[in-house]
């Protein structure tokens, strides 16, 4: 038997009591046994039980339509935009001396209850009516900055009214209507041209647009979304793979995007929600405000210089908007500089583009 690998304790009392300090400062270490999903999966099931017979799990009395979006996903590419941003006050600075949120650092509990509450809220909340020849109707006040030709920092325009119609089951053009702008319709095809041979004329024609998926999302594909927040999470790093930036930060945006464009039925939003639980490094600011000057709390994202953020409501837990904030100084601006702000007003169903819930036309 090799006798060198045994060794005996030559720990001094003090040794003992300054590895006992340390023991409470530092983490625990890992269970070997435990994967970290299996192990993060556990830690949001007891809070969110710890949730569901507290006072912070109660419903409003009255439940209502609270607005929850930013701007729509709409099959043509003209309708994207910036996610929604402002500048961050110092009591809003994410943790950490450069106020970048490491890719392994596990969710915080408060950003955990903070969307179990969100999740409750949700799966109370009314089911969407649109029905598959409808259009889903959402108005929204947003703002995204933009650089000049010739480069330089991005600059932020002042808010605008939004109203876009997006055609339920994606099969019929949309609209998108914002103040100071024309309209522009949103259609399932797009205008390309065709060449059938070398050297002959260019022959317009159309380009239908891809099958219906979360990057890609219309009101009838959203309502098919897993339930299971496990099972949702990994069919939305499926197809946000190789997307660009990291895939927890690829995953976290595309769930943003869900909840702010689409009209998901209750059941999915909460999905989406625990979901969102599920990825590391999503952090809580105790105070942020939409582009209509709502204030509320916020959970928050960091990922190559911009912070993504969704604000809640204090009392209702409620989607009010998004914003996006520069964190490091880039080619793109200063730290700080406001990328774009959203808040939701209203969603509803139409029948026809141009008319508003309620019977109001445009």
């Amino acid at each position: 038997m090799n006798t060198n690998r045994k060794t005996r304790s030559t720990h001094s009392p003090s040794d003992e009591r300054l590895r006992g300090e340390l023991a409470e400062l530092l983490p625990p270490p890992p269970v070997p046994d435990l994967e970290p999903e299996r192990e993060h999966a556990l830690r949001y099931a007891v809070l969110r039980d710890a949730l569901a017979t507290g006072p912070a799990a109660r419903r409003p009395r009255s439940p209502r339509a609270v607005p929850r979006f930013t701007w729509i996903a709409a099959p043509a590419a003209a309708c994207a935009l910036v996610a929604g941003v402002v500048v961050l006050a110092p009591a809003e600075a994410p943790a950490g001396p450069s106020g970048r949120i490491s890719a392994g650092q596990p969710t915080a509990p408060d950003a955990e209850r903070l969307l179990s509450r969100a999740a409750l809220a949700a799966a109370a909340a009314p089911a969407p009516d649109a029905r598959p020849q409808d259009f889903v109707y959402i108005r929204s006040l947003a703002a995204h900055a933009g650089r000049s030709a010739d480069g330089g920092v991005a600059t932020l325009p002042p808010v605008r009214r939004r109203e876009v119609w997006l055609s339920a089951d994606g099969s019929r053009a949309g609209l998108l209507r914002e103040a100071g702008s024309a309209d522009s319709v949103l259609s399932p095809s797009l205008p390309v041209y065709e060449l059938d041979h070398r050297g002959a004329s260019p022959r317009p024609s159309t380009l239908e647009a891809g099958p219906a998926s979360v990057t890609n999302p219309t009101h009838a594909y959203v309502a098919t979304l897993p339930t299971d927040p496990e099972a949702l999470l990994r069919l939305i790093r499926e197809e946000t793979r190789g997307d660009g930036t990291d895939a927890d930060q690829r995953a976290f945006r595309a769930i943003g995007t869900l909840l702010a464009e689409t009209w998901a039925p209750p059941k999915v939003t909460s999905a989406l929600y625990e979901a969102a639980a599920r990825i590391p490094g999503v952090s809580v600011l105790p105070s942020a405000k939409d582009a209509a000057g709502r204030e509320g709390v916020a959970v928050a994202r960091t990922a190559d210089g911009e912070q993504t953020q969704w604000i809640f409501d204090r009392a209702t837990s409620a989607f009010l908007g998004e914003r996006t904030v520069l964190v490091e100084t880039t080619a793109t601006g200063k730290k700080g500089t406001v990328l774009g702000v959203s808040a939701v007003l209203a969603k509803g169903a139409v029948e026809r583009t141009g008319e508003r819930p309620g019977g109001a036309g445009a």
